[in-house]
């Protein structure tokens, strides 16, 4: 007999042509993206030409197109979202195949206005979520969240959809209803602040792209909507678990609208609302539906019980499970005979199907049991009322720290950070008394061992016959490195690496705090704006490694000098800066910035050397000198300066004249530029004379600046701006170029007139002794070039240089290298500072200048002149030469004559000339006697 039944089935077969491909068509409810995925994946492996069609997909554009493409014939299958139970229930007869989305992606999108977020800002705003007059649009989770904040749709102002992220990043709408799969990701690479919504905080939790039909399709052709379903759920399981190469797929077959990073961001998203892992795909429950149901009840779209009416029957689809019938009717159609054979093995076919069944089940639940066990995410089923973990897979436990045993005798309440408990407890309630199915939230698991570890858990409320009720599954992701991440990014972000102040981005939003709450309270802010004092000398000579060891011990003295409540911050380099709010009188700022300074006076311990700093601090008022964050720090700035003018080690507040100031300093560089350039600098030589003899033994050259509108500009008007501003040494390779030249000229007429030997006398910054330190050789180099021998040159420096931080081992050295070559060094205006007789030595110095301000108060018995022949004395003493300042008169001359003074210059011998006046002089020939 079993022969004959296989016979007979081979000639069926063979007698039968190959079955054609039923064409069929999907209406998508959007355009081409990884939403689609399952489809896309259906199709390119097989799956729907294995099950016997040819599936063409329909693109959308949003809307009930879907819906209305496949009641209207245009299509037999389509994707919609939840509003399909409002369709059914209107006597539209659609049909649910299959849930793909577990939870809705539908999200609020609000902009950022300032303040906490509050939906209840939407009232009277524009908004893209769908007209109120539109049932199906005003009837859909955005909506039904709005009304259940308090925002009726009709207190809104409705625009069309058009589904573009650049309406709500352009002010034209307040908020729209998006996507968590898709808009977010454009939000955050455009940097838009805005707030996110999901109306599952407030019990709306809706299924996602479910897979329909129309009771036609299904009534005419249910082995086709079997095999379609099928096949589509298939396709669904295989896009889940190769993401990569879907959304390359996707990316070069079906659309360029977004790029693959945008696809695979999609992706993620949806692995949290498909749940691939705990839930089957197109898994439906009918009580979710209910739920469903009783939320659009709630909200006064549909009628209570509306699921109990004759219209919701036939709504959700019930595959029949069991063996194809075709076999069947095919043995009824070849012989009536089979009948009999068949009904005598009927029952033992009964028993095998109900074996395979309970096989099924327990392979079921031993394949959940399994994803449960190894699922990588933490899940606890948990009792709602009184804590307790019933159910615990390892990644719970592994996350908690904590064994099986010792969590089924706690709850979750004793394993939370106690500051997220209340909130937390919050939430539960609600889930008791119904009033949401589920939240999400971020909070903080404390291990036995003390440790913390962030999670982000969603909670939802679930029956459970197993274990009675009411009970909720949580499920935890841990998220501390993510966490820690960010909290990392966030303080690289807003806080100095090396001092760990606020930077200068954190102090710009603390000061506009501080400025917002001077407005509401009327009070006062100060800003002190605080540079160090020789800081770049101790890099420089120390190097940058004690320099920052400087920076952070300046940054503890700084925080020592003020309250708590203030905020000091780094701007940079040695720039710090204050905020002192709320103040109550000014004399507070005062109090704060000589505390400051003094602690600031201390020596720095930087390894084996000692470091001495100080700090100019400049003052700012607001709202007395501002009332805006840019003016304040420019003020704060320019008093600064004027602190360092007026000698450093000091403070000084903000006044009007030091913005007029600031602009002439201003113009007066850009003039400065210009001068260099245009060849307005001009230089004036005074003769230096032996004070016996009278004879011209150096020429000290002296720069002028002929300026066009100010006429003959002395160095002290902009000697400190060519400093400040670095043009020095540019204006000093001009100067030792044009001098250096000149001094060969009159050396070479020198032969002829008897002064051979004349030296030239050059001033030098501190700033170009430096450049010398760091290029050793420039001068000599420069001089070789001239043709000028070295032993001409006489480097006038100040003394100053000798002092502070800079005046290291390096800076000897050059001095000492260049007086090898030949080269002198004078100290200019000697007696108006604190060089040491140990400095004098270690720097090589042959002349010592005698400050003009002491020449000009010789007289009999005069301290002045104690102090000059003290000097002369000491010179002398340690083989230096003495060179007298701003000789006037002939009672001057004669006491520096009588205590031992070797040079002099000044107006009494011949004012600083000309190149031709001094020409003049030179060629006079004579000995210059007063």
């Amino acid at each position: 007999m079993f022969g004959w039944l296989a016979l007979l089935a081979l000639l069926y077969c063979c007698a039968t042509p190959a079955r054609a491909l039923e064409p069929v068509s999907l209406q998508l409810n959007f355009t081409h993206q990884f939403q689609f995925a399952g489809y896309y994946a259906a199709i390119e492996q097989g799956y729907y030409r294995e099950a016997g069609l040819e599936v063409r997909l329909l693109e959308g554009g949003g809307g009930p197109l879907a819906e209305a493409a496949v009641l209207g014939g245009q299509a037999e299958y389509g994707v919609g979202n939840s509003t399909l139970l409002l369709s059914r229930l209107a006597g539209k007869p659609v049909v649910v195949l299959a849930v793909v989305f577990q939870h809705s992606p539908s999200v609020l999108l609000m902009r950022q206005q300032g303040g906490a977020p509050d939906v209840r800002k939407l009232a009277g705003a524009p908004v893209m979520i769908g007209a109120p007059g539109n049932v199906t649009a005003a009837s859909d989770e955005v909506s039904l969240f709005l009304q259940k904040m308090g925002v009726a749709p009709r207190q809104m102002r409705h625009l069309p959809p058009s589904y573009r992220v650049e309406d709500l990043i352009e002010g034209k709408v307040d908020a729209i209803a998006a996507y968590s799969t898709n808009e977010p990701d454009y939000l955050d690479r455009a940097g838009f602040p805005y707030y996110q919504f999901t109306p599952r905080t407030a019990g709306i939790d809706f299924y996602g792209d479910n897979l329909f039909t129309s009771e036609q399709e299904l009534r005419r052709h249910p082995e086709r909507v079997k095999a379609f379903r099928a096949a589509s759920l298939r396709g669904w399981q295989y896009a889940m678990a190769h993401r990569e190469e879907m959304a390359q797929l996707i990316h070069a077959k079906y659309s360029q609208r977004h790029d693959r990073a945008h696809l695979l961001y999609e992706a993620q998203q949806m692995e949290l609302l498909l749940q691939p892992v705990l839930v089957e795909p197109g898994y439906m429950n009918p009580q979710r539906w209910q739920h469903i149901a009783d939320t659009y009840a709630a909200m006064g779209v549909l009628p209570r019980n509306a699921t109990d009416s004759h219209a919701y029957k036939g709504f959700l689809y019930r595959p029949v499970p069991g063996a194809d019938l075709g076999w069947l009717y095919l043995s009824l159609g070849v012989a009536g005979s089979l009948l009999a054979v068949s009904a005598a093995f009927h029952f033992n076919n009964l028993a095998r199907e109900r074996r395979r069944t309970e096989d099924t089940i327990r392979q079921g639940e031993l394949r959940f049991r399994t994803m449960f066990e190894e699922a990588p995410m933490g899940i606890a089923l948990i009792d709602t009322v009184s804590g307790q973990f019933l159910d615990i897979n390892p990644r719970y436990l592994a996350i908690a720290g904590r064994t099986l045993e010792h969590m089924k005798q706690t709850s979750w309440m004793e394993i939370s950070h106690p500051d997220d408990v209340a909130g937390e407890q919050v939430h539960v309630a609600q889930l008791l008394e119904r009033r949401m199915q589920g939240f999400r939230h971020a909070k903080r698991i404390v291990r036995p061992d003390g440790g913390v570890v962030w999670v982000d858990a969603s909670v939802t409320a679930i029956a459970t016959a197993r274990h009675g009720g009411p009970h909720h599954l949580c499920m935890l992701e841990d998220v501390t490195d993510k966490r820690q991440t960010e909290a990392l990014i966030w303080q690289q972000a807003n806080f100095d690496t090396l001092t760990q102040l606020p930077n200068r981005r954190m102090f710009h939003e603390r000061l506009r705090q501080a400025l917002a709450q001077g407005r509401r309270d009327t009070s006062r802010v100060a800003i002190l704006f605080i540079d160090l004092d020789h800081f770049k000398e101790v890099n420089d000579t120390l190097g940058h490694h004690q320099g920052d060891i400087l920076l952070i011990e300046a940054a503890r003295r700084i925080r020592v000098g003020v309250r708590e409540t203030d905020t000091v911050a780094r701007l940079g380099g040695d720039e710090f800066t204050v905020i002192l709010s709320d103040l109550d009188d000014l004399q507070q700022v005062d109090r704060i910035a000589r505390q400051i300074l003094d602690g600031l006076l201390a020596p720095f311990l930087l390894g084996q050397e000692q470091a001495f700093v100080s700090a100019s601090i400049g003052i700012t008022l607001y709202p007395d000198d501002a009332d805006n964050i840019e003016d304040l720090l420019k003020h704060a700035d320019q008093a600064m300066y004027v602190s360092k003018g007026a000698g450093r080690n000091r403070y000084s507040y903000f006044t009007p004249a030091m913005q007029v100031a600031a602009v002439n300093r201003m113009r007066m560089g850009a003039d400065l530029r210009t001068a260099l350039r245009e060849q307005q600098l001009q230089l004036h030589y005074q003769a230096v004379v032996e004070l016996h003899g009278g004879n011209i033994v150096k020429a000290e050259a002296l720069l002028r600046w002929n300026h066009p509108q100010r006429g003959l500009v002395c160095p002290p008007d902009f000697l400190a701006l060519a400093e400040s501003s670095g043009l020095i040494v540019d204006i000093g390779d001009w100067v030792l170029r044009t001098a250096a030249a000149q001094l060969l000229r009159w050396r070479t007429q020198g032969q002829a007139i008897g002064l051979p030997g004349l030296q030239l006398c050059l001033n030098q910054s501190p700033l170009e002794l430096q450049r010398e330190a760091e290029a050793p050789g420039t001068w000599l180099r420069q001089l070789m070039a001239l043709d000028v021998p070295s032993s001409a040159i006489v480097l006038d420096m100040r003394e100053d240089a000798l002092l502070g931080p800079g005046a290291g081992s390096s800076m000897v050295q050059r001095l000492q290298h260049l007086r090898e070559a030949g080269m002198q060094i004078a100290l200019d205006d000697f007696g108006s500072g604190h060089a040491s007789l140990t400095q004098l030595q270690q720097c090589g110095i042959d002349y010592l200048k005698i400050d003009g301000v002491l020449v000009r108060k010789l007289a009999a018995g005069a301290s002045e002149l104690a102090l000059c022949e003290a000097i002369v004395t000491m010179a002398h003493k340690l083989g230096l030469q003495v060179i007298a300042e701003g000789v006037e008169t002939p009672e001057q001359r004669a006491r520096l004559l009588e205590i031992g003074c070797d040079f002099a210059q000044g107006d009494l011998f011949a004012p600083p000339l000309a190149i031709e006046a001094f020409d003049a002089l030179l060629r006079a020939q004579r000995p210059l006697r007063p």
